[in-house]
């Protein structure tokens, strides 16, 4: 039976993360980095692809919780009368090991821990090898336990009938010191409490916002400062079909729209000005003048590579399953713009003009190529006058123009401004007025309820109007919405919890806060129980789909909660 995704946790330590069921089983892993192949992967195949599984004598899940707003996660389990207790993370901080670490208080009944390791996504064959207190899988990786363990078929056991106290460690490297978890647990509450300082938040839906900010937190890569769309590969949009895209990597849309949002959500600006940081050190391709930047990148800053398929059976039977992406070469104009909203942010909020030179670049780019058919929002195979390309691009230049360092460079901005504006209003609109998905296209597309959000136009605008008319006849799903794509039915796939989220968003915008909280609660209901979206939800079947966590539906929840805040606080 395939693990449900409302079943997952995630422990982390800014450089990779761990998924882990209610039962207890890590079942993704990518040792050393996020987008490196795992050692553990049964969330993509139970049979080949690894996992760590703990087993309660006689015990069933009870709760679970983080402590505090790190990443170190307690779980209990009922035993009998008794409880017992498992604390997992990722070891983090000054002179901290690499790798999973797993406390655990018990009962007078016991548990039993089996490691099945799978390297390479389950590709690569490995050798267990036993050396004193330690087990090590094929010299690159090494078990250390409490109590002893042994090698059983080819995989890890540790069996103990009742215990007070007992810990295993899974480490990157060989140790060069005996153990110490408790002294590894100290200082991962001393990092993550350096990582919380960065952020406060206080108002409407304030739980499920910190949700949102730590998952965002531990998807952030601690070194370059790159922000993952997601922490896994493959996870279908479309349960048993073959939409299944690997998000393990930076896209610069997200990104841009993330640090916007915790720009927006009482950020001390740290996260921010690393993401330009961060576009600043991108390795460019000096073959592709025609795009500026491509759309994601590694987290070394370095250009991704093309997909890949692996040789498992895929979450619900949803194959190909992909390592690298193929979008990596497209021209997204939105992709680009994003940079500029983000950018205008941070300049504005904390009275700085850092790396202005690549900003300007960027700018200049777009007023340059924006007359261009792209690949669009939803990186579609097929190039079109997208409408939500234009007019982000359009508000990019806007608001960037006010920093221009000179009357020349601000004129090229503003005109090619009121030059996409002319074209929009010409070419982009339906036959019944709505924004159009592209140019010569009847269909409307979730992303333009945007519009007035990035002050593109007015939320009581007849256009804006026309296409919230046409999204609520045509692309509701439930209480949610879906989006529309060009080269495959959306009616297929799920609901798009992104959008939906802009469509709050809008709600609060007309002060209709009773439509708003209705979309932003049902949201809530696809997400994990410890505030963890996935990319859709599956409203005919009531489950999650799509990669998990999804930073750019996180984003767009901070958003949308942020604008409700700001709206209440005006009534008053």
């Amino acid at each position: 039976m395939a693990i449900q995704l409302e079943s997952l946790a995630m422990i982390g330590d800014r450089r990779t993360v761990a998924m882990v069921t209610k039962e207890g089983t890590v079942c993704w892993y990518c040792p050393g980095r996020f987008d490196r192949p795992s050692l553990f992967g049964s969330l993509l195949d139970e049979e080949r692809g690894g996992e760590w599984r703990i087993a309660w004598e006689g015990g069933a899940f009870a709760s679970r919780s983080y402590e505090e707003d790190s990443a170190i996660l307690k779980s209990t389990y009922t035993q009998g009368e008794g409880v017992s207790v498992l604390v997992d993370f990722m070891p983090a901080g000054e002179s901290a090991p690499q790798g999973v670490c797993r406390l655990l208080e018990g009962s007078v009944s016991g548990f039993r821990s089996k490691i099945v390791p799978a390297p390479a996504y389950g590709q690569q064959p490995f050798e267990l090898t036993q050396e004193g207190n330690c087990i090590t899988i094929s010299n690159s990786f090494f078990f250390y336990s409490s109590h002893p363990a042994h090698i059983v078929d080819n995989h890890i056991e540790l069996e103990i009938a009742s215990f007070g106290q007992a810990w295993m460690f899974l480490s990157d490297t060989r140790l060069e010191e005996a153990p110490d978890p408790e002294k590894w647990l100290a200082s991962t509450r001393q990092f993550w409490e350096r990582v919380d300082k960065r952020f406060s938040y206080y108002g409407p839906y304030e739980v499920e916002v910190a949700q949102s900010i730590r998952a965002i937190r531990m998807l952030t890569h601690e070194e370059s400062g790159g922000i993952l769309a997601a922490a896994t590969t493959s996870l279908p949009e479309v349960p048993g079909g073959e939409r299944n895209y690997d998000y393990r990597y930076v896209w610069l849309r997200d990104t841009g729209m993330i640090v916007s949002a915790l720009t927006r959500a009482g950020s001390n600006g740290v996260e921010e000005r690393r993401f330009l940081e961060f576009i600043c050190g991108l390795k460019r391709k000096p073959e592709r003048e025609d795009i500026f930047l491509e759309p994601m990148y590694s987290l070394d800053q370095q250009p991704i590579q093309g997909e890949q398929e692996l040789n498992l059976s895929g979450y619900l039977g949803s194959r190909p399953v992909r390592t690298g992406n193929d979008a990596r070469d497209q021209l997204q104009l939105d992709t680009t713009a994003n940079i500029l909203l983000a950018a205008k942010l941070i300049y504005n909020k904390y009275k700085t003009k850092e790396h202005w030179e690549v900003v300007a670049q960027t700018a200049d780019f777009l007023a340059e190529n924006w007359h261009r058919e792209d690949h669009g929002l939803w990186e579609e195979g097929v190039e079109k006058h997208y409408t939500s390309s234009k007019v982000i691009t359009a508000m990019g230049l806007k608001f960037i123009a006010e920093h221009a360092e000179s009357s020349l460079q601000k004129k090229k901005w503003q005109e090619a401004e009121q030059e996409i504006r002319e074209f929009v209003k010409n070419k982009c609109l339906t036959s019944e007025g709505a924004y159009a998905a592209a140019v010569g296209e009847e269909a409307v597309d979730i992303s333009a309820v945007l519009f007035p959000a990035w002050a593109y136009t007015d939320m009581n605008a007849p256009e804006v109007l026309a296409t919230v008319k046409a999204l609520e006849r045509d692309y509701r799903k439930g209480k949610l919405y879906r989006r529309h794509l060009f080269e495959f039915d959306s009616r297929k796939e799920g609901a798009f919890l992104a959008g939906s989220l802009w469509m709050a968003q809008y709600w609060v915008y007309r002060r209709d806060f009773v439509k708003a909280r209705e979309i932003l609660d049902e949201v809530i209901k696809y997400s994990t129980d410890l505030g963890f979206f996935s990319e859709e939800a599956d409203v005919e079947h009531e489950r999650m789909i799509g990669n998990i966590p999804q930073t750019f539906v996180h984003a767009s929840f901070i958003g949308a909660v942020i604008d409700l805040k700001h709206e209440l606080e005006k009534g008053r």
